[in-house]
């Protein structure tokens, strides 16, 4: 098994990885598979099912599969241009990617939500389809937006990215545990980062790598920015008011006042993720990490290390993220980081496990601390359910990966006053968690139709 750590932090937009980011990269994988067919289409349709129907007006999964088709893509994704582009299209009735020229496209009829059962096989599915004059369909493929961002067709859900895995190139540290990961370090006497570091290295040179991570370390910082400084209310329905600017201005206020109780550094950390978690809401450009709906966890985790821990220093925040990495792959690997599969223990759960991670690596933890500090974290968030209140990413959402960001800081202070000697494996933590996501009732796992969802006013 092998993740790059570039496969488990995106650069995209909001408000969700799964429902946003994912069907727009759905959307261009078709269109590239068009592109490369004998057909002369006149037309395209899609179709969304299971949560990305439930919840898709709320999550932006539309606007995302419209923008899709017309040749948009989350890396590049501009916001004015994009709502240029919308309203031409509703009013033309018509898309033109890139290579395809003008297509009809009417979203009124041409987009359907299907609120029937599920596709087979995930429950964030999607059909795509290119049609002829008379409608009939030309071409068609199923995709499954799997969790942060991640998309794969129906085939490669049922075996062919497996048969593609086992095509890649051999890694020097290839571990799938937890148990594996441990016993590699032991034997090779490098730490996590350093293991992670060198598979890495199979695909890419050091610079790129480097610059990479640079890369999503500035983007991370410019959400938290942007978000510390912006006022107003959140689009969707629920008037939910921006709070991260007013908490953040009072925090800088009663600096150096002697007013101040220890635990306000929750109140830091808190404002931080939810800064990012608001801009994501708004439809802003953030980083999955390991989704948008847990955007907020891992960036508040290191600017609270940057910000309030002695001798912290961006020089190490490689080390930092290859760390997490390196978790978020076997949680992703062996359990899922998709809300609509597991519910919010697979989403904040694992962007906590992968924050306190990354945090014990850089405060000097050994990889039995590291390991630790990933279990303490996911355990505490284990059975925790997805419910969004209306289907947007607002409520529980935002202060949730506040919350989130607390237990990582948590968990890994904790893991550091031992010596990484505990009673519950990671491995036993993850599977406990999958075990958990496959019992949950399909109403917890994002799709709005109950918990909180259900039991507070949607507007």
């Amino acid at each position: 098994m092998f993740l790059s750590v570039f496969d488990m932090f995106k650069v995209g937009i909001g408000p969700s990885s799964s429902h946003t980011m994912g069907p727009m990269v759905a959307a261009s994988r078709f269109l590239d598979l068009l592109r490369a067919s004998p057909f002369e289409a006149q037309g395209l349709r899609a179709s969304l099912h299971g949560s990305l129907a439930f919840t898709g007006v709320g999550h932006a999964t539309d606007r995302a599969t419209i923008l899709g088709l017309s040749g948009f893509e989350p890396e590049s994704y501009d916001h004015d241009r994009a709502e240029a582009a919308l309203a031409e299209i509703r009013a033309q009735r018509r898309v033109a990617p890139p290579g395809l020229g003008p297509l009809k496209f009417d979203p009124e009829t041409d987009l359907i939500f299907d609120y029937g059962p599920p596709l087979d096989g995930h429950a964030n599915g999607m059909i795509l389809m290119a049609t002829d004059s008379q409608g009939d369909v030309l071409l068609q493929e199923t995709y499954f937006s799997i969790g942060g961002g991640f998309v794969v067709t129906e085939a490669e859900l049922r075996g062919g990215e497996k048969a593609a895995e086992a095509r890649l190139r051999p890694i020097p540290y290839p571990f799938h545990s937890a148990a594996e990961m441990l016993e590699m370090a032991r034997q090779s006497g490098k730490t996590i980062a350093e293991m992670k570091r060198a598979n890495e290295l199979v695909f890419r040179p050091p610079a790129e790598l480097d610059a990479g991570i640079r890369r999503l370390w500035e983007v991370m910082e410019a959400c938290i920015t942007r978000g510390l400084e912006a006022e107003g209310t959140l689009p969707g329905g629920l008037n939910i008011r921006r709070r991260a600017r007013a908490i953040h201005q009072a925090l800088l206020a009663e600096r150096g006042m002697n007013l101040t109780a220890p635990h306000t550094i929750n109140d830091w950390i808190s404002t931080y993720a939810m800064a990012v978690n608001e801009e994501n809401a708004g439809g802003g450009q953030v980083v999955t990490a390991p989704t948008n709906g847990a955007a907020g966890v891992l960036p508040a985790t290191i600017r609270y290390w940057l910000d309030h821990v002695p001798g912290a220093t961006t020089a190490r925040l490689p080390e930092f993220f290859l760390t997490a990495a390196a978790i978020g792959g076997l949680v992703k690997h062996n359990a899922s980081i998709s809300g609509a599969e597991a519910g919010c223990q697979a989403e904040v759960g694992s962007a906590a496990a992968m924050a306190a991670a990354g945090l014990t690596a850089v405060l000097g933890g050994s990889p039995e601390q590291v390991e630790n500090a990933a279990e303490i974290a996911l355990e505490h968030h284990l059975g925790m359910t997805c419910d969004p209140v209306k289907g947007l990413v607002q409520v529980p959402c935002i202060e949730r990966n506040g919350l989130g960001a607390i237990k990582a800081v948590s968990a890994a202070s904790l893991s550091m006053r031992g010596t990484g000697q505990h009673f519950v494996p990671l491995d036993a933590c993850i599977e406990t968690m999958r075990q958990t996501g496959h019992d949950m009732h399909e109403h917890y796992k994002e799709t709005a139709l109950g918990g909180l969802a259900v039991n507070v006013p949607n507007c």
